[in-house]
């Protein structure tokens, strides 16, 4: 008997060469003497297979064959030497039986490893065996076509779906895939009595798995923390974690895109910091600019830029925003209502007083990662809108009033005031104005908030 590496004995020695002759096995022995064959009608085909009488045994190129082990130990019925010895057996019950002799005693050292019980006697493993070429049903080896095949199918289709699915159902796919191919290999074994590899496939489908799932890790984390670099000081905290959660949604390189813009500018401030201190104008401006971030963040807005006194943000990008003019509006209210509050605490403390004017526009833009690669690059956008967004903040001294919005802005909420569910505030056209660099007339419409239960109204 010659065990594999792991002392387990899979397969039978059918025959041994010695010299110039060849000799069959012990069971092959006994099941040609009970087939009542002749040593004539046993005929070897080296490396192919052994015919005995009527039935084709196939070998592989060193002359075994693979072992069909039946699932439990002692299913052949076995019978005390000592009962025939001493006439304890019944007659007749070995009449026209396969008998094999053999111990099975723990002590005799007739012990033997199978792939199903680790302490078999090595005269049942003779008798699997006969059973084995009696029925011509040995279990047999797959050439490795199959398993080919499953790794070049499984290797490709794992690359090409992987890379495209999240963490979790990419592990469902890939441990589906390796528990359905190991189904199948245990159904061919006990069915059809076909062993196929499942170690190469199995490892193959793992290996995939792994490397792109570590892969992408990295990579991921990568771009995770090159988009929060970017979009950390620019956007609240849930927006950076959606564009990281959702990197398809980004477009650093550039684009044309619809959006809601805000300006926002302090007023007199010149004046005031040529009579204040330095260090006091800093601290109220960074004062007023920390409460202004705030509320940015708070309704999603995107921070482009500090240009002195003056905030720009934008609504509409990085992620879709379909009601960018609604949450610009609401911002706008939310920051003059701020603004309010710290004028009273402004007063009660004896300093003076800061006001600011608010320009909004709705457009189409250029949007995306512009500057100096590899040197300084901001988030920004550009374009004819922008402008006009700037111009539309002027006016707000010229009409006295704090918030002010281009009639594209007005257009895109129009619905929502006429539906009711946008309210709190009043629309008044005041008037039509040509701004620099535009030929034809802007309707602009200034913006005051309400009693809450006032509901929204546009007066033209």
């Amino acid at each position: 008997m010659l065990p594999d590496m792991d002392g387990v004995l899979r397969w039978e020695m059918m025959y041994l060469n010695y010299g110039d002759d060849c000799y069959p096995s012990f069971a092959l022995q006994v099941a040609r003497i009970a087939l009542g064959a002749e040593m004539k009608d046993m005929v070897l085909y080296g490396g192919s297979g052994i015919r005995l009488s009527n039935q084709f045994i196939s070998i592989d190129n060193y002359g075994r064959a693979l072992i069909n082990y039946r699932d439990r130990i002692n299913s052949f019925k076995t019978i005390s030497a000592s009962d025939i010895i001493k006439g304890r057996a019944k007659k007749g019950m070995l009449k026209d039986k396969i008998v094999l002799i053999g111990a099975t005693a723990l002590a005799t050292y007739e012990k033997m490893a199978s792939p199903l019980f680790a302490n078999m006697p090595g005269v049942e493993k003779n008798a699997n065996v006969v059973e084995n070429i009696l029925l011509n049903n040995f279990n047999k080896k797959s050439p490795g076509v199959v398993e080919l095949a499953t790794i070049i199918f499984t290797g490709l289709l794992l690359g090409f779906i992987l890379p495209r699915l999240r963490a979790i159902p990419g592990a469902a796919i890939a441990i589906g895939f390796m528990l359905f191919y190991t189904a199948i290999s245990c159904y061919l074994l006990i069915y059809a009595n076909l062993w196929i590899n499942l170690v190469y496939p199995v490892t193959n489908m793992l290996i995939i798995f792994i490397g792109i799932t570590v892969t992408k890790f990295f990579f991921e984390e990568k771009k995770a923390r090159e988009i929060r670099r970017i979009f950390s000081s620019y956007v609240s905290p849930k927006i950076v974690e959606e564009l990281i959660n959702n990197p398809e949604k980004l477009r650093l390189g550039g684009e044309r895109k619809t959006v809601t813009i805000l300006f926002s500018d302090l007023m007199g401030f010149t004046t005031l910091s040529e009579k204040l201190p330095p260090e006091d104008v800093v601290a109220m401006l960074n004062e007023y600019f920390k409460e202004m971030v705030d509320i940015i963040f708070r309704w999603d807005g995107t921070l482009d830029k500090f240009v002195g006194d003056e905030i720009v943000v934008f609504w509409g990008a990085p992620v879709e925003q379909p009601n960018h003019a609604e949450l610009a509006i609401r911002c706008a209210l939310h920051m003059s209502d701020k603004l309010n509050k710290m004028q009273e605490k402004w007063r009660s403390e004896g300093k003076d007083i800061l006001d600011c004017g608010i320009g909004i526009n709705t457009g189409e833009v250029i949007i995306g990662n512009i500057g100096a690669e590899g040197k300084k690059m901001d988030y920004t956008v550009i374009g004819d809108h922008v402008n006009l967004t700037a111009r539309v903040e002027k006016l707000t001294r010229e009409y006295k009033t704090r918030i002010l919005l281009a009639e594209n802005t007005v257009k895109s909420i129009e619905p929502l005031i006429k539906s009711g569910v946008f309210g709190h505030f009043e629309l008044i056209e005041l008037a039509s104005v040509k701004v620099k660099g535009k030929e034809q007339e802007v309707k602009i419409f200034g913006l005051k908030s309400e009693r809450h239960e006032i509901r929204a109204a546009l007066t033209l």
